[in-house]
């Protein structure tokens, strides 16, 4: 079986040396086994909500009259659900050096439920990346937290790890457990009904009665708004002394 990653690229112009990658995974599982008489497993939410979301920023770079000091690279990859492996070929096969890659900034599934007034980040503590996407939080009104659910491993199974592991600083955040209207308590009965009946499963489909697209458009927003900050500015975010991926400081 063969399939393909799908870069885009907006030069840079000052720095076109040095790039800040966006990554998305545009696949899901496929056709796999049947539940309640379906087999399509979709990926609505896992992770074409994280494709809209990356193609809007792209479209919101490439539509800018002003065009980024540094190279922005739009990255959609394959194979995420079968092991990481195309944002893995991308870091071993790397079209532009990873030794210039400023960032990586990750969308794997883009909150439903609604506005959040909390940024959860998947791998809190490794990188100065966090200071930055907490000043953008605090634009929105929101705080920044750690992974609620680290049991889970969702550091280690998303495509930024594979830019972690090559020593790229790389964020992997959403809203998801303070909702800014219902709450705490409302943000963890949606979360936790999508694990039990939709998620990796033929039922994570567009959901029009439940889907709020204010939590999507903030978490999009935020991404925005920390890549112009990178690519329009010297900044290299550094790994702090406690992260085991230190040794790759620039």
């Amino acid at each position: 079986c063969k399939s393909n990653n799908v870069i885009g690229l907006i030069k840079g112009t000052k720095q076109p040396d040095e790039y800040i990658v966006y990554t998305a995974h545009w696949d899901h599982i496929g056709i796999g086994k049947v539940v309640e008489g379906d087999s399509i497993y979709n990926g609505a939410l896992d992770n074409a909500s994280g494709v809209a979301a990356l193609l809007a920023i792209a479209e919101k770079f490439s539509r800018s009259k002003t065009k980024p000091d540094r190279s922005v690279v739009f990255l959609f990859v394959t194979a995420e659900e079968q092991g990481l492996l195309g944002s893995e070929y991308y870091v071993e096969n790397p079209p532009f050096p990873l030794k210039k890659t400023v960032c990586n900034l990750n969308l794997d599934g883009v909150n439903p439920a609604g506005a959040m007034n909390d940024l959860t980040v998947i791998g809190h503590g490794h990188s100065e990346i966090d200071e930055i996407a907490e000043a953008a939080a605090k634009t929105q009104g929101r705080y920044i937290q750690p992974d609620q659910e680290p049991e889970k491993g969702s550091f280690f199974r998303s495509d930024q790890f594979n830019f972690v592991r090559k020593g790229v600083p790389a964020l992997y955040a959403e809203g998801g457990y303070d909702h800014k209207e219902k709450g705490k308590a409302y943000a963890k009965s949606f979360k936790d009904d999508f694990v039990a009946q939709r998620y990796h499963a033929p039922s994570d489909e567009y959901d029009a009665e439940t889907w709020n697209y204010e939590g999507m458009m903030q978490d999009a927003n935020l991404y925005l708004m920390i890549g112009n900050r990178l690519a329009n500015s010297k900044e290299w975010p550094k790994w702090k002394a406690s992260s085991e991926f230190n040794r790759s400081n620039p």
